[in-house]
């Protein structure tokens, strides 16, 4: 698989603004809940979008993958904290799992690069 991540992540925020404006009510409530989630707490914001990023590897979701590496890379997560989680998410995932986990790895890599 080649993806142009940032292009895919581009292409999900519209999508998810357009949606966002026909239900704002809901919009609202969808961004205080991603305020409360992934805000610093007893688990910092770097663990919870690493959290986020192996559970959409092991969902398979492209979008949720490239979204969260980008947040990954701009919270400060290391290269080798993200293979350790994607580890992780290849345990729990399986085989279908190891090839969204390399999709994360060079997400991050082409996010960081951006930097």
């Amino acid at each position: 698989m080649s993806t142009d991540f940032a292009a895919l992540n581009d292409d999900l925020d519209t999508r998810a603004r357009s949606l966002f404006k026909a239900i704002p009510d809901f919009a609202k409530a969808v961004g205080q809940g991603r305020i409360a989630a992934y805000g610093d707490g007893a688990l910092d914001g770097s663990t919870k979008e690493l959290m986020a990023l192996v559970i959409g590897v092991v969902m398979r979701c492209e979008g949720c993958v490239a979204h969260h590496a980008k947040l990954c890379v701009k919270k400060g997560v290391s290269r080798e904290q993200l293979a350790e989680a994607m580890a992780v998410a290849i345990q729990m995932g399986g085989g279908p799992a190891m090839a969204y986990a390399g999709e994360a790895l060079a997400a991050y890599d082409q996010f960081a690069a951006q930097q």
